[in-house]
């Protein structure tokens, strides 16, 4: 298990890269007597995400075939996954309000519908992933497994010279994987969250499966009752559930799959633990943005695009993110590092090229 304590990166008084981010952060701020955190535009999104939801629910509930029944209840998991884009991910970052609080309940809430732990999803996230992007055995998104290989450092087996063949399938079971295999592997203290000690005791016991049970009551026994009274059989509800959670996770994880995989660095741990750029340099070289066409698209994808700009700012709303990355690119140039957004298309042309040279046998 890593060792979260032992790696180091540079002291940030090494450079006033920090120190010309967070003046540039501020200045943005002040320049639209702004706050960091959501706004009414925000909240009137998130909302019309959620009348949007329930609108297909009812549908899903109220059906009279099983074609209306069967598209609603996909429909509904994708729309789930644009309000969690939206909402969950800001709030795992205490981007969504000056109240913890309030943060943790949306953060819940919207996990519900797509039945993922928000607890350990946060920890793996911003502790693990943000913390320590690319950088072997500490970011656990990039961990080595017989899936995919992500890393120059991880052991090669024969499947991975199609990686980039069969990687839409593994982004469509990524959301299904994290239910049932990540979180129950965390709950069981079989990964190294079990260090972090979440949801701890009875108490994060009732927590933990009451947030499952909930979301097989929502996603899958009301569902059932739908199927049983057009006398339709499991076969339909397991259908609808399963293309529902695979068509929306395969959507959100093709949207960043190449966001870390796009012409950036990979890093083994010094034995010294001490990596030699700063945390904000780190971000510089293992995250890009990227742009897409056209530009509304990225308003429904809660700040995904503005990757690179996300690991500098990630306790900022989503909403700054497009007038924060001008603000990086220009200090970018000022301290020579490559501020980098690409246009979606030369995103998964990266994102191919690194698969296939991740794929290949190494010498």
């Amino acid at each position: 298990m890593p060792n979260l304590a032992k790696l180091r990166y540079a002291s940030p008084r090494s450079s006033s890269l920090a120190d010309d981010l967070r003046r540039a952060a501020h200045d943005h701020l002040q320049a639209c007597s702004d706050h960091r955190f959501a706004d009414a535009q925000f909240i009137a999104k998130g909302t019309f995400l959620v009348v949007v939801s329930a609108l297909l629910y009812g549908a899903m509930v109220t059906a009279t075939n099983a074609t209306a029944f069967v598209l609603a209840y996909m429909a509904f998991p994708f729309i789930a996954m644009l309000l969690a884009m939206n909402v969950l991910h800001d709030g795992a970052h205490r981007a969504l309000s000056p109240w913890p609080w309030l943060d943790r309940l949306m953060t819940r809430v919207t996990a519900i519908p797509l039945g993922i732990e928000p607890a350990y999803w946060t920890v793996r996230h911003v502790h693990y992933h943000h913390a320590h992007a690319n950088v072997e055995h500490y970011d656990l998104d990039t961990a080595a497994n017989r899936f995919l290989r992500q890393t120059p450092f991880q052991p090669w087996y024969p499947q991975f010279r199609y990686q980039h063949r069969y990687w839409p399938l593994i982004a469509a079971l990524s959301l299904p994987y994290i239910n049932w295999i990540y979180d129950w592997s965390d709950r069981l203290g079989l990964t190294p969250l079990a260090a972090d000690r979440v949801l701890p005791g009875l108490r994060g016991w009732a927590t933990f499966l009451s947030a499952k049970a909930l979301h097989l009551l929502i996603a899958v026994a009301v569902p059932a009752w739908v199927a049983h009274r057009l006398g339709l059989g499991w076969g339909w509800v397991a259908l609808g559930y399963f293309a529902g959670q695979m068509l929306a996770s395969c959507v959100l994880v093709a949207l960043i799959l190449g966001t870390h995989w796009a012409d950036v660095t990979f890093y083994l741990p010094p034995e010294s633990g001490q990596l030699p750029h700063t945390w904000h340099e780190h971000a510089f070289h293992t995250a890009c943005d990227w742009q897409p066409q056209p530009a509304w698209i990225g308003y429904w994808l809660g700040g995904l695009n503005w990757h690179l700009t996300h690991h500098l700012f990630p306790t900022y709303s989503h909403r700054h993110y497009p007038a924060l990355a001008a603000r990086v690119a220009e200090v970018a140039r000022a301290h020579g590092l490559d501020y980098r957004a690409l246009t979606y298309r030369e995103l998964l042309t990266a994102q191919q090229t690194f698969l296939r040279g991740m794929g290949q046998h190494p010498n």
